[in-house]
């Protein structure tokens, strides 16, 4: 099972401001004016970050585990299935070209599976992690 949440240390500044920071990600920072504005932002800049990395076919980081002091910001779900796929292709070194052949579809198909700009439904990404023996699953909890 793959996490799909970064840890994040959450800071009052002396401006009452929250600032976030990432451990695993340190290009990315953000803040709000409270903990809820800086949660909805931090969700955000995550999301932009590793977009920004699927774009450029750039590593992912693996989140590290969550220290003392540090919150989850969940991956946004409009990322998730896409980054889910890439990740799942990487790691069992599978080509576009490749999966598009298990699919019976042309590699442009998968090539717009990852594109996190494209708007894939998830029933195809679906279609995609079970050509690669994965699933992806969504989850409902009481909030921390």
């Amino acid at each position: 099972m793959s996490a799909f949440a970064y840890p994040a240390t959450f800071t009052t500044g002396s401006d009452g401001r929250v600032l976030v920071e990432f451990a695993d990600l340190p290009r990315v920072a953000t803040d709000g004016k409270d903990q809820r504005e800086a949660m909805e932002e931090a969700i955000d800049a995550l999301g932009s970050d590793l977009s920004i990395r699927l774009s450029r076919k750039e590593d992912i980081p693996s989140p590290s585990p969550v220290k003392r002091g540090q919150r989850l910001v969940p991956v946004p779900l409009w990322l998730a299935p896409t980054l889910a796929l890439s990740l799942a292709m990487r790691s069992q070194a599978v080509s576009n070209c490749e999966l598009a052949r298990r699919l019976g579809v042309h590699e442009r198909v998968v090539r717009r599976m990852l594109d996190p700009r494209h708007a894939t439904r998830a029933e195809k990404i679906q279609a995609a992690l079970a050509a690669l023996g994965k699933q992806m699953t969504v989850e409902m909890r009481d909030a921390a």
